[in-house]
């Protein structure tokens, strides 16, 4: 990751200058939480596609600058609102908004983050960027809702659970990607490439956060909270469709309980391990890096491309 960040970093410098200016409010509250979340936001993978993406098919502008950091507006809007919907007090290791300004601030904070992104977009009438982008944040709220949908039920088969990632994940950075090419020369074949690559690569990044719920590394987040959750994921689904009868009704029962004890949650990890759902995701994902790599095969090379490589790999190999 930092080999990535040195060879970006005049872009990255350039986007984070673009994206502080965009939060930037006369309103001392709003202010305040603006520099507490440029202080503590993430890696910057999605940035980072879209500037590789951009490089890939040609010179990097302002345009591709604002496609950045509309994107990172975007994705930390919902990141706020999902701490409000999980409760979660805690995000990246910091303190989430909610927790230390409580739930009607952090729904104003991410309604904030939201408008300013938009804004950026139309003030310099970049309706297409605007339109990738506003797609995928509709489609994430959808691949939400059906999860929500389908926790109640336990009903998730394979097919569903891709649909699920395909927008909950994968819709994003696919328009990072997208909107990336579309910046540098606004060919719609060159765009629509990168965004099923950028697809491609999002539902193996996610099947990569999913596993981490089977692993015993410092994630950041709980071992066992995605079945806590009731979130019905790759290595569970395929265990529940190749184990008997009575340790799929057994694990469907702990599931239903409100309240896991630990010792249930380990069965069903050790479980999912027993039954090689672990193997099989990790297969399904490297599946999809391959397909990622036939579409990325279609443009020339170029150091961009060979740096974009070394971005999904890390996507793919992260420890966290």
């Amino acid at each position: 990751m930092e080999e990535i960040k040195k060879y970006l970093q005049f872009e990255l410098k350039e986007f984070e200058s673009t994206f502080n200016k965009a939060v930037e409010s006369n309103v001392s509250l709003l202010d305040k939480i603006m520099k507490y979340i440029v202080k503590t936001k993430g890696k910057q993978l999605r940035p980072m596609f879209v500037i590789l993406s951009a490089k890939l098919c040609g010179q990097v502008n302002d345009k591709t600058f604002r496609a950045a950091s509309l994107i990172e507006l975007l994705h930390t809007a919902t990141l706020v609102h999902d701490d409000v919907v999980d409760d979660s007090s805690k995000r990246r290791g910091f303190f989430s908004i909610n927790a230390l300004w409580k739930n009607k601030i952090a729904v104003l904070v991410g309604d904030y983050l939201l408008s300013k992104g938009l804004l950026l977009s139309l003030n310099n009438k970049d309706f297409r960027i605007l339109e990738i982008l506003a797609t995928a944040v509709k489609e994430m709220s959808e691949g939400e809702l059906l999860q929500a949908e389908k926790a109640r039920k336990l009903d998730i088969t394979e097919d569903i659970y891709f649909n699920i990632i395909r927008c909950k994940t994968a819709s994003l950075i696919s328009s990072a990607c997208g909107a990336g090419a579309f910046s540098v020369n606004e060919n719609e074949e060159e765009t629509a490439l990168l965004q099923k690559f950028g697809e491609k690569v999002g539902i193996a990044f996610q099947i990569k956060d999913d596993l981490f719920d089977y692993g015993k590394e410092d994630v950041g987040k709980p071992t066992g909270n995605d079945i806590k959750e009731k979130k019905m994921t790759l290595p569970l689904i395929y265990t529940l469709n190749n184990c008997d009868k009575a340790t799929k009704s057994k694990i469907i029962n702990i599931f239903k309980n409100a309240n896991k004890k630990k010792n249930e949650i380990s069965f069903i990890i050790e479980t999912v391990i027993n039954h090689r759902g672990i193997k099989y995701a990790e297969e399904k994902m490297d599946e999809y890096i391959r397909d990622a790599f036939e579409i990325l095969n279609q443009f020339p090379d170029n150091e961009a491309k060979q740096y974009l490589i070394k971005l999904v790999n890390y996507t793919t190999e992260r420890k966290y």
